[in-house]
């Protein structure tokens, strides 16, 4: 076991704040600034966003729909968990209080289905799904999720989770609000009429693969789920999921599109007013999914792989200006890798990774041609004053790889982590650098 020493901790501390110099703090400053901007888009909020259709924004993790029919109201997505489901109920005032005659799910994450007791109360209302049950997450030993949504992270380290405030910091996910399913919708397009009101429901798979829209052509109203949202799309996720088809988003994207909606409600962030701007927003949306297609398609046909595809796969210009494409949550580079794994698998084409070494056996190798431990620690260390983050971290992992307890190699590999989390503006990537920073700070036991 090792315990950080007090003065190694001020040591590299002085260091690193030597290493910031004037441009390097102005850079961290304008690379947080459009984050801590987004956050604005979850000020809690309840929307009219035209005649009884009600949008509440900001009080869960994901936004909540109520439409007021003859008898009674229809809920599309419920919030996270029972406790912002009530604060939700509150806000909603009268406009909450009659029955509820439908509860409907756009997909099964659980930032949406959470809180779907609280709602359906008494009432016993049909719960109506693309879903039987919802699809259980794999990840990496539990924490990925957790790690980049920022959940351990200290309040001074904190800015958001990117498309919502906050999932699970103030309340631990639970699953003690939700309701399974009563009716599972399998067509393709289906009509019904709730509480008076006439609801399409379209199936387009995208940010998952059980995603339903729901329209409402009276009202010239599409609640699309998460496949429209204030970020570039995250279709390659981190944090142990497959890879999203872009194929069938920007297929079901197609699909909104063809609708005309005068309101599109998004399953995070604020709603788009206007059809002129619900045009724009989900027109965008498409052709910046298209566009990384494209040209990572085009590149991997002339035998690029993923480390020379994202020299070169960039948004257009124009696109990348788009508010509605900053990577607060997916990101651009993540999309093309992602593209890489799902369409040619996890071999690159050189033979030399075929039957590559294992982290540990490399480091082995290279730590003497690199002049040993303590010259590698060193180097590390000169890679943090010249704020060349990535190779310090890489450095100290080489340390690390052949021994798991070694306090110093934890430490640089910690502070470079920080350092490279507190120059994100991608939320997910900002959280699970701090977090992996504040693990590494922690006690650690020789295997």
């Amino acid at each position: 076991m090792y315990r950080i020493a007090a003065n190694a901790s001020v040591v590299l501390a002085l260091i690193v704040w030597a290493a910031l110099s004037a441009s390097a703090v102005a850079q961290q400053g304008a690379t947080t600034a459009a984050l801590r901007a987004q956050s604005a888009q979850f000020n809690k909020d309840v929307i009219e966003v035209t005649r009884s259709v009600y949008i509440a924004v900001g009080y869960s993790a994901s936004n909540v729909v109520l439409i007021q029919g003859d008898d009674g109201n229809l809920i599309i997505d419920t919030g996270a968990n029972p406790v912002d489901a009530r604060d939700i109920k509150a806000a909603l005032g009268d406009a909450g209080r009659a029955p509820v005659r439908a509860i409907i799910y756009t997909h099964s994450h659980p930032d949406h289905t959470g809180g779907a007791k609280v709602f359906a109360g008494t009432d016993a209302p049909p719960i109506i799904a693309r879903f039987e049950s919802p699809e259980a997450a794999i990840g990496r030993a539990n924490r990925d999720g957790g790690d980049q949504f920022g959940m351990a992270l200290p309040e001074s380290e904190y800015i958001n989770a990117g498309v919502q405030m906050e999932f699970g910091r103030r309340t631990p996910p639970t699953r003690e609000g939700y309701l399974p399913p009563t009716h599972i919708f399998s067509s393709e397009r289906e009509v019904l009429t709730i509480a008076g009101v006439t609801v399409e429901l379209i199936f387009t798979p995208g940010e998952t693969e059980d995603t339903l829209s729901v329209w409402l052509p009276e009202k010239r109203v599409l609640v699309s789920g998460d496949n429209v949202l204030r970020t570039f799309p995250n279709i390659a996720p981190i944090r142990g999921a497959k890879m999203r088809s872009p194929e069938q988003w920007i297929a079901s994207l197609d699909r909104l599109l063809a609708l005309k909606a005068d309101y599109l409600l998004p399953g995070h962030t604020r709603p788009v007013i206007g059809a002129d701007n619900v045009r724009l927003v989900i027109t965008a949306y498409r052709d910046a999914m298209q566009s990384i297609l494209d040209q990572t398609m085009a590149g991997m046909r002339r035998g690029e792989r993923p480390d020379e595809l994202v020299q070169h796969v960039k948004l257009p210009p124009d696109l990348a200006a788009n508010p509605y494409l900053q990577e607060f949550y997916g990101a651009v580079e993540w999309m093309v890798r992602g593209l890489y794994a799902d369409r040619l698998g996890w071999f690159d084409g050189n033979a030399a990774n075929l039957f590559p070494l294992t982290s540990k056996e490399r480091a082995e190798r290279l730590l003497p041609l690199l002049g040993g431990r303590a010259k590698v620690l060193s180097d590390a260390r000169e890679a943090l004053l010249a704020q060349q983050y990535k190779w310090a971290a890489e450095l100290a992992d080489y340390v690390i790889a052949v021994d798991g307890s070694n306090n110093d190699a934890a430490l640089v590999k910690s502070e470079a982590l920080t350092q490279l989390g507190e120059h994100q503006g991608n939320a997910i990537a900002r959280n699970y650098y701090l977090s992996v920073a504040e693990h590494l700070k922690q006690p650690r036991v020789s295997p």
